[in-house]
């Protein structure tokens, strides 16, 4: 009998190949990232936004807002004869403050309206309280009519006092350079926010009608419904949001400085008069605001005008077109001060495009370059970014993890799968924006420090406990 055995050797199993890592196709890791910076973005700017929202209503009416408390110094009773020379009107706005120095003369620019004579104080640093305390400018409201002064007003940046306190306090809300970062932080982000939303959107698949014109009649009330409105509202204001952003920056602290850099170096500033005239000769005088807006008139300057005298000797007296409304007027003169002769001429026409573009971006953003359109407009795309923030926050707080329930968004590590080719493109963009919106640039860094930091802190725990790590956001 043998001791061998029939059956075969069992043959030993080699080792399966390892399967490769399955990759995330580039689309997708994009979208899921893309994704990402939106919920964050959004929760983290959306109060900074609702502020900027607020303030910027405001800001859009103080035309009518100025009219109604200032009624006395800026509006008269139109009359049917002639206008008494501005001459007249200007020496008597000086006769009021002894001692101050005529800045600027803006004639009457409508029949019910005043004429504004800016003076300087003797003493701009310490000012006194017959100047309104310590204003940049004084002026000095005179009924064209009569040449009767109506009022005097602390003036500055050319502006009332109501108008400049909201134009500073939606700027800065009245904090200084500190104040300015949060509307800079703001205005960056909306952009990426509202462009990030409509990728997230694209990559859902939903139908394009359906996203533009906001949930079905038929959609039960909830996140869903929530959703669709979130996407088709925000679908909507992409294009006027991301144009009101950018035209925001041109003029902000430190955006407005890089911008102008840019400007510079394109050769794309609005361009200013140079002209030099001769120093006046002994006993020689200065001609007066009235011949000086005469000859503005004539050289072809049309609407609201500026008249400033020499600061010094040799300085020409500038006649400037200052229409904040369409059609733009701009255009400038220089005129001989002794003669009132036009020495240089600058026409809006002439103007780089890029600075056309910025002038009128700032009349559409703050509301004067249509009128109450414009006003009604910039009000109808702020309560419209309200509302989006309002969805955007109510679907968080539906969609929040519970201890029954966890709900991720996008698990950590999405930077980390995304294709190399996009991932290069994204940092270059990012260095590149973060150059021209500082802002933008520095919360772009920590929220990145932040969001890293929290995802190593969820896997030491993750390994300390033995459970796998969880994707949570």
């Amino acid at each position: 009998m043998s001791t061998t055995s029939d059956r075969p050797p069992t043959a030993v199993a080699e080792p399966r190949p390892k399967a490769a890592a399955p990759t995330t196709p580039p689309g997708l890791a994009l979208r899921r990232l893309i994704r990402r910076v939106h919920f964050y973005a959004g929760v983290l700017t959306a109060p900074f936004l609702a502020i900027l929202c607020l303030t910027g209503i405001a800001y859009v009416f103080t035309p009518q807002i100025a009219d109604v408390l200032y009624a006395k110094e800026l509006l008269v009773e139109p009359q049917p004869g002639p206008a008494r020379p501005l001459d007249e009107q200007v020496a008597a706005a000086l006769a009021t403050a002894p001692g101050a120095t005529l800045d600027s003369v803006l004639p009457a620019a409508e029949p019910d309206r005043t004429t504004h004579v800016v003076l300087t104080p003797p003493d701009v640093s310490t000012g006194s309280p017959e100047f309104g305390g310590n204003p940049e400018n004084l002026t000095v409201y005179v009924d064209p009519y009569t040449a009767e002064v109506t009022g005097l007003l602390a003036r500055t940046h050319g502006e009332p006092p109501v108008q400049n306190w909201l134009r500073e306090f939606h700027g800065d809300l009245q904090l200084g350079t500190v104040g300015a970062v949060y509307s800079e932080f703001a205005a960056s982000w909306l952009p990426v926010l509202f462009l990030g939303g409509r990728v997230v959107g694209v990559g859902k698949r939903r139908a394009r009608g359906r996203e533009l014109g906001g949930p079905p009649a038929s959609a039960r009330p909830g996140r869903r419904r929530m959703m669709n409105w979130h996407g088709g509202v925000g679908s909507w204001l992409t294009v006027a949001l991301v144009f009101i952003s950018l035209t925001g920056l041109t003029w902000s602290t430190f955006a407005g400085e890089r911008f102008q850099t840019v400007l510079t170096s394109l050769d794309a500033r609005s361009p200013q008069l140079t002209a030099e005239v001769a120093p006046p000769a002994a006993g020689a005088t200065v001609i007066g605001a009235g011949v000086a807006e005469s000859a503005g008139r004539a050289a072809g300057l049309q609407g609201p005008l500026t008249l400033e005298p020499p600061a010094q000797p040799g300085d020409p007296y500038v006649v400037k077109e200052t229409s904040d409304s369409a059609p733009i007027q701009r255009d400038k003169v220089a005129l001989d001060p002794s003669t009132g002769t036009v020495v240089e001429t600058i026409r809006f026409a002439d103007y780089p495009l890029l600075a056309k573009l910025t002038s009128i971006g700032i009349m559409a953003h703050t509301g004067t370059l249509f009128g109450l359109a414009n006003q009604i407009a910039m009000t109808a795309m702020s309560l419209g970014i309200l509302a989006v923030i309002f969805w955007g926050y109510r679907m968080w707080w539906l969609r929040r993890p519970t201890h029954t329930q966890p709900r991720p968004l996008e698990a950590r590590g999405v930077l980390a799968s995304t294709p190399q080719p996009i991932l290069f493109g994204m940092v270059l963009t990012a260095v590149l924006l973060g150059w021209l919106l500082p802002v933008f640039g520095v919360s772009l860094v920590l929220f990145l420090l932040v969001d890293t930091a929290v995802g190593a802190q969820h896997r030491r725990r993750a390994r300390r406990s033995g459970a796998p790590p969880v994707a949570s956001d």
